[in-house]
């Protein structure tokens, strides 16, 4: 097993994660090494070397950002993804029910509870493990790369810095090798293989991630009026009842119209193009997942001190 350390994503979490490695994780199981990255996308050719030299885990600890640049270098082999979620969001770990405590997440690792969820390739280059975005969102994650911090209060004040001055733009779409496109004006368009953005904010409440689908939120501008009804429904799990969202369901899907060229790729701003094509590819990573039926926590029972003198 290889775990690749992100030390500067999230929130911090991560900076014990070699002390609770050994206090966590079945050493009778995995024989392991822990290697940090020093530079963005760094974990994808650690990965790489990882799956090139045999090991069959590697396991990505860090934020959405992280698990992405893992699973970029795996791709197209057998190594198994495992995530120690110490990010911001960490979307993909909350959609697969993940404990967002480091030392229980190793815990699910002893588990080694295997499974196999899709993933969404974006213009024959990139991955996408839980979520991709355009407009707005997109926007909001390249500013956010320069960001001095992260975390969700600096996303939220960063939000609401630009909510006003980001107007909506044209988009159209050709869903599953139609030649009738589709044409909207969103304000973002999220493409979901999970649920959600991170954060416990559902965008994509019906997303599954091995359906063999990609599901799409096309959000208008929602007017400052009406986000006391339209935010908690997005922590509600139910944004599909807002005026403001329309959600549907493909394989393949072409988008043209990106003028910004920028697209959040599971939390972080990349610079794409304005012609975008996404298509699910089934069931093609393999993951550590949680088997909920095993306790992470085993509480050992102490008999008193009269009953074990007496035996």
């Amino acid at each position: 097993m290889t775990v690749v350390v992100n030390p500067v994503s999230g929130i911090g979490r991560q900076k014990k994660i070699e002390k609770l490695l050994r206090e966590n994780l079945n050493h009778d199981l995995f024989d392991y090494e822990v290697i940090y990255t020093e530079y963005i996308h760094h974990g994808t050719l650690l990965a790489k070397d990882a799956a090139d030299r045999g090991r069959d885990i590697v396991v990505a600890v860090g934020g959405d950002g992280s698990v992405n640049d893992v699973i970029a270098g795996i791709k197209d082999s057998p190594v198994r993804l495992g995530i120690i979620p110490c990010g911001s969001g960490n979307g993909l770990a909350r959609c697969l029910g993940l404990p967002l405590t480091p030392a229980f997440a190793i815990r699910v690792l002893n588990q080694m509870k295997e499974e196999s969820i899709d993933t969404i390739v974006l213009n024959d280059k990139y991955i996408i493990a839980s979520i991709a975005g355009v407009g707005f969102d997109a926007y909001v994650a390249r500013l956010m790369r320069s960001a001095k911090t992260r975390g969700f209060p600096a996303y939220v004040s960063l939000m609401m810095r630009e909510y006003a001055a980001y107007e909506c733009k044209d988009y159209r779409f050709y869903l599953d090798g139609s030649e009738q496109p589709m044409l909207r004006n969103a304000w973002f368009i999220s493409f979901a293989n999970s649920n959600q953005f991170g954060y416990a904010a559902a965008i994509a409440p019906k997303a599954k991630l091995d359906d063999g689908l990609i599901d799409v939120s096309v959000v208008d501008k929602v007017p400052l009026e009406h986000l006391p009804v339209s935010v908690p429904l997005l922590y509600a799990n139910h944004i599909e009842l807002s005026q403001h969202v329309e959600i549907f369901k493909a394989r393949d899907i072409v988008v043209e119209g990106n003028v910004d060229k920028w697209v959040n790729i599971d939390g972080e701003g990349e610079n794409v193009g304005r012609d975008l094509h996404f298509v699910n590819y089934h069931k093609s990573l393999n993951i550590l997942a949680r088997d909920k039926s095993i306790p992470l926590i085993i509480r050992e029972h102490k008999l008193p001190e009269w009953v074990r003198m007496k035996k």
